[in-house]
């Protein structure tokens, strides 16, 4: 099987199975811009658990950009580099307010311009909140399956991005990122896959090789 079929059966087969969301919780795109900062290196349970008070708090960039960085980072300590975070997010806040009029760029340039953005939160924020498929948010989880099924050979996010782009189909490219997301979590995780009850298990390189 050629890896463009290989792709449409493992996105078939994960549909089935998975939601065609993101597990973090949002309700716009600033939430958006949000949560996925915060998700680095941090579980999305944990983020889903801090974001209620962090957007009563600040609801949006023009909120957020008169706050006192030390209170930004007493809400999001729990996230782990919250220091790191809370800095950005102050930055990227202020940044919208003077630029963009407040609002959420839906831009790649734009996007990658805000502090703290690099191309994967684009790539979620473009696909998710303005239906722009721009590219494939690789995360560890993506980076992880991708390399296990035999999709890339590469390391790098960027590379791997570029040979994924090659073989999925572009209207699936945000939704290759959730699957990989649910299915990395669910079954084919880092420290020890569960195999036995694997749905790809018969186009997995890993089983058919022993």
């Amino acid at each position: 099987m050629d890896k463009k079929k290989l792709v449409l059966e493992i996105i078939d087969r994960l549909k089935k199975r998975y939601p065609l969301t993101t597990a973090l919780k949002w309700k716009n795109c600033w939430e958006l811009l949000v949560v996925t900062v915060l998700s680095a290196q941090c579980t999305d349970q944990r983020v889903n658990q801090v974001t209620p008070v962090f957007f009563a708090k600040w609801p949006d960039p023009a909120s957020l950009a008169k706050a006192d960085l030390q209170e930004i980072e007493e809400v999001i300590r729990s996230t782990g580099f919250f220091r790191n975070k809370a800095k950005n997010l102050l930055a990227t806040a202020k940044k919208l307010q003077a630029e963009h009029n407040g609002q959420v760029p839906s831009s790649m340039q734009e996007l990658l311009a805000l502090p703290g953005v690099a191309r994967k939160t684009a790539n979620i924020i473009l696909g998710n909140c303005f239906g722009l498929q721009e590219g494939i948010a690789v995360d560890t989880h993506v980076k992880r399956i991708a390399y296990r099924l035999g999709l890339t050979k590469e390391k790098s996010p960027l590379k791997i991005e570029k040979d994924l782009m090659q073989i999925v189909p572009r209207a699936e490219w945000s939704n290759f990122n959730h699957l990989l997301v649910y299915f990395g979590r669910d079954i084919c995780k880092a420290r020890k896959p569960e195999c036995a009850k694997c749905m790809l298990a018969d186009l997995c390189p890993r089983e058919l090789n022993g």
